[in-house]
């Protein structure tokens, strides 16, 4: 009790899982950092929060790609603050793209469902639709949309819309995915469905979120979506560049030639 308490970290809720999730479930939490010092610590904490007073069991797996800028450091408190339990600290040395970033993270994942998120607090955390959509359908994957229902984007400037909106279009016109939004980083898989995923998906960065659901709809796996409200990073820089972009439209042309 006294040693909880002089964690700091908020305690495993006793609570019974929300309606919408069995008391067998686990979710794992895939956290790619690469610069992310400042946003972590809030991430974290909202994250293990909302887990928390739900009574839902989880793990945050954090994947940090030799962060200049102490994210790793970062890390490593929070894993003493919460537990090697709760938060798992599983490094890199060097950048080496999302895609491996989540192929490490879920080696080490011992959850039945995956979340993949950003660390940068653009992706609203309290609440857990993405669960209930989950069992409602029984689908395969749940996927964040900022283009459909309510879901939409803040604090975006109009160039970084107009990009988004208009890679967006022309992903929908070539590949003609079977979902609103195909270069969202907030989702939910069944483990062995995103398993399958990576070892299909060739693809890097960026183009890496876009290959998973063209690969899902050839293999026949089901998808819900969920609206969801992305705000632009509150510290930190966008890694969002003209090289992101010129790989974006590479990998674009790659897929419709290729699927």
């Amino acid at each position: 009790m006294a040693s909880e308490e002089a964690s700091g970290g908020p305690r495993r809720s006793r609570r019974e899982p929300e309606g919408c999730v069995s008391r067998g479930d686990k979710y794992s939490v895939l956290l790619p950092t690469y610069n992310e010092r400042e946003n972590l610590p809030l991430i974290v904490w909202l994250l293990v929060k909302s887990f928390s007073e739900s009574g839902i069991n989880y793990e945050i797996i954090i994947i940090d790609d030799g962060s200049p800028d102490g994210t790793r450091e970062v890390a490593e408190q929070l894993e003493k603050i919460y537990g090697s339990d709760t938060i798992l600290l599983r490094p890199r040395e060097k950048k080496l793209g999302l895609g491996t970033a989540y192929i490490h993270g879920m080696k080490h994942a011992t959850g039945n469902y995956i979340i993949i998120m950003d660390a940068d607090l653009s992706h609203h955390v309290t609440n857990f639709l993405f669960c209930r959509k989950q069992k409602e359908g029984n689908f395969d994957i749940v996927s964040g949309t900022r283009y459909k229902g309510n879901g939409g984007v803040y604090g975006w400037d109009l160039k970084r819309k107009i990009i988004s909106r208009g890679a967006n279009f022309i992903t929908q016109i070539l590949l003609r995915p079977g979902a609103s939004d195909l270069t969202g980083s907030f989702r939910l898989y069944r483990k062995e469905v995103l398993q399958k995923l990576v070892e299909k998906c060739v693809s890097k960065g960026y183009v890496f979120q876009m290959e998973m659901i063209v690969r899902a709809r050839q293999l026949n796996y089901t998808i819900g979506e969920v609206p969801i409200s992305f705000v632009d990073r509150v510290y930190g820089e966008s890694k969002l560049g003209g090289n992101e972009i010129v790989s974006f439209l590479k990998g674009l042309l790659t897929l419709f030639a290729t699927t």
